[in-house]
């Protein structure tokens, strides 16, 4: 199959990438805005067309959640207008879409995992734009998979793994907010997951997907400097409000992912176990 992946340079992006060597039965277009501007409709819809794309996996989105708040536009422009050009590519040509979305569709105000029949509510720029982008996906796009995932990291670009482990180094002292709860994401995990679908046939719908367990963005960092081997600093509980952001977060964010295991028949690591493997890769960097 001809499988085009947008947003190439980031964490996922570069994740499929690197699954894209162990999936050789089929062909690949990598791009990142320089080979094509997802929010360009005539340029997406003649690019798709043109190379007889099959699969779109979009891995593009505007991620800056505090800064969405002020420029809520522009991400507007690239977490639901692009979507929506992508969408519409894919269905004139008969092509499947997965579109990757977020946990801050939610406001966190709830204390048992999210399903996906739970109704979203995001509580910012961010979450909105992201709700748009989904909802435009599938209603223009017939074969279209939206799979929201969680707390991503990865070894590429920068995250949240990157930056403990880089002032866990620098400090002796550090403080991190433990009453915000959710899963961590290994971005290859993530990119497995998609694979499985594309391999197996998309089945269009919404899907939540992040790693199993759940953790305190405090108990993650402790996590992270344990098996990054820092013992020289000290992780102190933050309460959000210590910690003042533009945009809100949301306070219980862990999805429930019976649906995904279920459907494509896969097995998801513990956030532990693939922290472990991610923080081994960025010691051997």
């Amino acid at each position: 199959m001809k499988i085009l992946i947008t947003g190439a340079n980031g964490q996922l992006g570069n994740e499929m990438q690197v699954l894209a060597k162990e999936n050789t039965q089929h062909e690949y277009i990598f791009t990142d805005v320089q080979e094509l501007d997802i929010c360009d409709e005539q340029a997406v819809l003649t690019f798709v067309k043109e190379n007889g794309v099959e699969v779109i996996v979009n891995c593009a989105a505007y991620t800056a959640v505090d800064k969405a708040e002020d420029d809520e536009a522009f991400a507007d422009k690239l977490n639901h207008l692009a979507p929506g050009y992508l969408a519409t590519a894919a269905e004139e040509v008969g092509a499947a879409l997965i579109q990757v979305s977020t946990d801050y569709v939610f406001d966190g105000t709830a204390h048992l995992p999210y399903t996906e029949e739970v109704t979203p509510c995001p509580n910012s720029a961010y979450g909105r734009t992201k709700l748009a982008g989904e909802e435009v996906v599938m209603q223009k796009c017939s074969r279209a998979m939206v799979i929201r995932t969680a707390w991503l990291y990865s070894i590429y670009g920068n995250n949240f793994v990157k930056t403990m482990i880089r002032l866990g180094k620098e400090r002796e002292q550090l403080g991190v907010i433990f009453d915000q709860i959710g899963t961590p994401t290994y971005a290859n995990d993530l990119a497995r997951a998609i694979m499985a679908a594309i391999n197996q046939g998309v089945v269009p719908g919404v899907y939540h997907y992040s790693n199993e367990g759940v953790c305190s963005w405090y108990d993650f960092t402790r996590a992270i400097h344990r098996l990054a081997g820092i013992t020289t600093c000290h992780v102190a509980p933050l309460h959000t409000h210590e910690y003042p952001a533009k945009a809100p977060r949301p306070n219980y964010s862990v999805l429930d992912k019976t649906k995904i295991k279920k459907t494509f028949n896969i097995a998801i690591p513990h956030w532990e176990d693939s922290l472990q493997v991610c923080v081994n890769k960025l010691m051997e960097v």
